[in-house]
């Protein structure tokens, strides 16, 4: 009889952990993405910049080789290819395209495709890839044509299939009108074939005019969310990056079907729940055969303790504990149980904004956004369910089923209207926020224990440390220390190097910079809050042993302060310089009456008496 969490355990695991396979990519339904680098070979792409800067085709290499590794991390069952144009020798299916030479077919990246890409970087890349490719006519039809091919080839299904114009020439066929028109052609039936074709132009001496050519060779934005063709040139190898990771990844949403957000009877509004953010973990490890290092797949089965027969799912039964009791349930009951109500968005009402509390946030948010191609309209009513909610000032609360037999749960709906920067550029869509909420159960009183509180010194100073070191965070500028010396250690097991890569930690402070920031500010801090023989790094000063001579241990004679230096004391805010017994010495010296021995209670009766 099998335990309750062997069939049950998806309630926790799934719905909360968020690591079920619905928040995975599911390939079978959605299918697989797909990208070509379209490469221009040209002799003016192997021209380097000022300053010894690299040359275009070098920062070409090394964003395909990053795009490469950043697949084989992310999503190694989408394809990629890289294809040269403009070159002397021929290479392609069935060679019936010239100066077009395709280096790698669509397909999965791997080690052996990255240490091609490596051969093709810097100076000694530049001189193999003249002499294995060369620099020739350029038609970029044909080049065109011959990807359109490479993805007719494929039998697999493809969700995306994109493809990247890389080049510095913005007349590449030099004002022939004929393989100009060939070329916008065989563009336009890649498109309608729902090849999405963008340009990754860099920069050249004289400028780069898009006018002149492509713009007519490369695809409008797909949505609003997209960022279009851009005209300004790529000058650095960090803006290219930048540009081809914006296009080359594609959101998906969160599971394979859409949602319905039930607005009331009969108003249903399709929309899609896509992850914001999502911690990443280290990938699972495969178990292997270990005479030729093959996967190894394994299979379970039930058999009777003694009979030994092999069990069927129909003859197992799942059993829950309660009150010492064994409660025995069959699996059509377990479902039935499970299944609370179907996957989708009901609205239960509004609420104002300043009724969500920051502790209400159980983990991280989602993000829903409109699906008109499900149902016609979605995007009429959801944008004025949007508005009316930022105009109001208020958010959505709704119940949440996010797949069959999952446990329902509360989501607030908080508007975001859409922002653009100066160039009308977007840079926040507009959507709903999905903030989990919890329930009763999960919201525990604490007894938080009291504390003293800081003096009006000691917040000053440390309001002085805190403006001193201020600085603009922001999420992608520290990466994860311990995904990437994992993912370098088996980038070097792969590619046969001689020692990882070198990583940076970014999570570790800069205490140099620190210091020349503070100058004297912490050591002030220290003295308004430590007592002056407080040491926090080193130990404890020893006890006095007794004197022999006097048969026991000195005394210190007694320090008279006068009310003067008292007084100076806390003009400069230095009071608490001054040890527990010389406060107590004081108290006693000036008839304070305190209630307790802590440092602070004796600084705060002083304060008093002096302050009448």
């Amino acid at each position: 009889m099998a335990e309750w969490n062997a069939y049950y355990q998806n309630e926790d695991e799934d719905v909360d952990g968020e690591e079920g396979d619905e928040f995975g990519v599911d390939y079978k339904s959605t299918g697989r993405d797909s990208l070509v680098f379209l490469v221009d070979a040209s002799k003016e792409m192997f021209i380097k910049g000022e300053d010894r800067e690299p040359s275009p085709f070098d920062m070409t290499m090394q964003c395909v080789r990053s795009v490469y590794t950043s697949k084989i991390i992310s999503s190694d069952k989408d394809l990629l290819a890289l294809v040269f144009y403009g070159t002397e020798q021929s290479k392609n299916p069935r060679n019936s395209f010239k100066h077009v030479y395709v280096y790698h077919d669509l397909d999965s990246p791997g080690a052996r495709r990255v240490q091609d890409v490596d051969g093709l970087r810097g100076e000694n890349g530049a001189q193999v890839a003249d002499e294995t490719m060369g620099s020739g006519k350029t038609n970029l039809g044909e080049a065109l044509w011959c990807c359109s091919n490479l993805y007719s080839d494929v039998k697999l299904r493809l969700s995306h299939k994109r493809l990247m114009i890389f080049t510095c020439r913005d007349t590449p066929h030099r004002g022939d009108n004929d393989r100009d028109r060939q070329a916008r052609t065989k563009a336009g039936d890649l498109k309608e074939t729902g090849v999405v074709i963008d340009l990754m132009h860099l920069m050249k001496p004289g400028g780069f005019d898009v006018s002149l050519f492509f713009c007519k060779v490369v695809s409008p934005p797909e949505d609003e969310a997209e960022l279009g063709l851009q005209m300004e040139p790529c000058g650095k190898l960090e803006d290219l990056q930048k540009r081809v990771r914006a296009k080359e990844t594609k959101q998906r949403s969160m599971a394979s079907l859409r949602l319905n957000l039930c607005l009331g009877e009969g108003m249903n509004v399709a929309v899609g729940v896509y992850i914001t953010a999502r911690q990443a973990k280290k990938p699972n490890a495969k178990k292997l055969y270990r005479d030729n290092n093959e996967p190894v797949h394994t299979k379970t089965r039930l058999y009777h303790t003694q009979t030994g027969s092999l069990l069927l799912p129909s003859d197992t039964k799942r059993a829950q504990v309660y009150a010492g009791r064994q409660i025995v349930m069959e699996k059509d009951e377990v479902d039935v149980i499970k299944k609370f109500s179907n996957p989708g968005l009901d609205l239960i009402g509004f609420k104002p904004m300043e009724r969500l509390k920051l502790h209400h946030h159980l983990r991280s948010a989602v993000f829903i956004y409109p699906e008109e191609e499900t149902v016609t309209g979605s995007a009429c009513v959801f944008t004025a369910l949007l508005r009316r909610c930022s105009e109001r000032n208020v958010f959505a609360l709704c119940k949440y089923t996010q797949i069959r037999n999952s446990p329902p749960c509360f989501l607030a709906l908080v508007p975001q209207r859409e922002e653009l920067d100066e160039g009308q550029a977007q840079i926040a869509a507009p959507g709903f926020h999905g903030i989990f909420l919890p329930y009763a159960d999960d919201i525990r009183t604490l007894d938080t224990p009291q504390l003293p509180t800081a003096s009006d010194a000691q917040v000053e100073k440390m309001k002085e440390i805190v403006h001193k070191l201020g600085f603009k965070y922001r999420s992608d500028d520290f990466e994860n220390p311990v995904l990437q010396q994992h993912y370098r250690n088996l980038e070097a097991l792969a590619l046969d190097l001689m020692a990882p890569e070198h990583i940076e930690d970014l999570t570790m402070p800069k205490v140099k910079m620190m210091d020349q920031r503070l100058g004297s500010l912490a050591q002030e801090f220290k003295d308004l809050v430590y007592p002056a023989d407080y040491n926090p790094e080193g130990k404890t000063a020893p006890k006095r042993k007794p004197a022999e001579e006097a048969g026991g241990a000195e005394k210190k004679p007694k320090v008279e302060m006068s009310e003067d230096e008292l007084r100076a004391h806390v003009q400069k805010g230095t009071l608490g310089k001054l040890t527990v017994p010389v406060l107590k010495d004081a108290c006693k010296q000036f008839g304070v009456k305190v209630t307790g021995t802590k440092k602070q209670e004796l600084i705060d009766a002083l304060k008093a008496q002096l302050a009448k």
